[in-house]
């Protein structure tokens, strides 16, 4: 008990934040800019900054006297409640230092955090039962989560919940009602997907050499694009960094692939060339090819990375588990742990992944969710599933060769739909159906 005592706050500072929003009411908005409730370390201003946040939710105004009435409905009022909001209207200087105070008591629950993540840590290890990499990985883990502010787990009061909500919705009435996520550069998925969003798990299928890669590019580069300062993992097991590259500049260049890759370009491709590789060079793509990486080190690599917009896999059926005992199980596990990835580092993980055989032995080629190779596992930790499908690949002699669905199997977040694509082949690129290039 003397230990949780020692454990770093400054009450001064926990009440000089209750006494500025009783001074001031509307300066709790400052404060939830700073704080949640579980910053404060003592009891009754933890209870008083939490029946604060239901009143602003609701709209109430706050006062001491409409706060006394509220902790005496929520059962927290105590005998010397009236006397310790009467010392803290005394006490605080003035509310407008209230985010000098809300930082103090932050800066205190941070040093807090740490202390416990470190005891959490030394358990770990002294359990003994965690190898050297599963405890790194518990590490950075708890060091992420109390660096990005979200928390390593725990109840969570709904008060605070709502608050982020509100927040939320905020941002989006102020944008005109925009999508939620990350822009595919395809309008018509971002209205069927509201655009790739955050902590959620998005399937991109086909049969080998539909194009996937080339789709996934896409939608990368128009994320990189639309928001230079956002960083996107890109992390390819099966071409090489040169490649991935010289897809994108083909693509953003509108240069056919095979001078891209011969080099016979004449003057004309080198200045389209060089404004491409000035768009791309600024954006805040980065590539890994290392052949061998799992998804317990792909997220490693994330949580070092600040202001992480979209990890991209390319592709599921080349990753190892070397914990698991047969492929079934390894899909499983990194299926899981992809998701888990997402939810934990709050941004949307767009992962590649081959369909069945089973899509060529029936009439109907279109991929359905069966499709997916070692599908259940998948199935189930996928937010959204999107397949391709070209009916050029199995017919050669079809009306339009070029013509494309993007299909949408699973969508957590709405309908299903069937999205006309283009395929663009001399460029290695996906449009939209509409799109026409001179």
């Amino acid at each position: 008990m003397d230990e949780l005592r020692q454990l770093p706050h400054s009450a001064e500072a926990e009440q000089a934040v209750i006494g500025s929003i009783l001074l001031h009411g509307e300066s709790i908005s400052q404060a939830l800019d700073i704080l949640r409730t579980d910053d404060f370390y003592t009891e009754a201003c933890r209870d008083m900054f939490s029946v604060m946040l239901s009143m602003f939710n609701a709209g109430s105004p706050i006062d001491p006297v409409t706060l006394l009435d509220e902790l005496g409905k929520a059962g927290l009022a105590k005998t010397n409640s009236r006397e310790f909001l009467s010392r803290l209207l005394t006490n605080t200087p003035t509310w407008k230092n209230i985010v000098q105070y809300a930082n103090i008591v932050r800066d205190k629950a941070k040093l807090r955090g740490i202390a416990e993540a470190a005891a959490d840590i030394a358990a770990a290890i002294a359990e003994g039962t965690a190898t050297a990499d599963e405890a790194l990985d518990f590490a950075e883990r708890r060091i992420y989560s109390l660096r990005t502010g979200r928390g390593s787990g725990g109840l969570t009061p709904v008060a605070d919940i709502i608050s982020d909500f509100y927040e939320t919705l905020r941002d989006l009435a102020a944008n005109g009602g925009a999508v939620s996520g990350l822009p595919t550069g395809l309008a018509m998925l971002d209205n069927t997907i509201m655009g790739l969003n955050k902590s959620d798990l998005i399937l991109l299928a086909s049969r080998p050499g539909v194009g996937k890669t080339s789709l996934a590019l896409n939608m990368a580069l128009a994320v990189a694009k639309k928001d230079p300062t956002k960083v996107i993992a890109y992390f390819t097991l099966e071409m090489s960094k040169e490649q991935i590259v010289a897809r994108m500049l083909s693509g953003e260049a509108f240069i056919d692939s095979k001078k891209m890759r011969t080099g016979q370009l004449n003057p004309d491709d080198w200045r389209k060339l060089a404004q491409a590789v000035a768009t791309i060079s600024h954006t805040g793509i980065r590539v890994d090819d290392n052949s061998m990486l799992t998804v317990s080190e792909m997220n490693a690599q994330c949580r070092r990375i600040d202001n992480l917009g979209l990890i991209v896999i390319d592709y599921l059926q080349l990753m190892n588990s070397p914990n698991a005992e047969n492929r079934l199980q390894a899909v499983s596990e990194m299926s899981r742990m992809m998701k888990i990835m997402a939810r934990e580092l709050a941004v949307p993980v767009l992962c590649l992944c081959q369909l069945s055989r089973a899509s060529a032995t029936r009439e109907n080629k279109r991929p359905v969710l069966s499709d997916l190779r070692e599908s259940g596992s998948l199935e189930q930790d996928a937010d959204i599933v999107l397949g391709i499908y070209r009916e050029d690949y199995y017919k050669s002699d079809t009306e339009d060769p070029n013509a494309a669905e993007l299909i949408v199997l699973k969508n957590r977040h709405g309908e299903t739909a069937n999205i006309k694509l283009r395929w663009v082949p001399e460029f290695t690129t996906y449009t939209e159906q509409d799109d026409r290039y001179e």
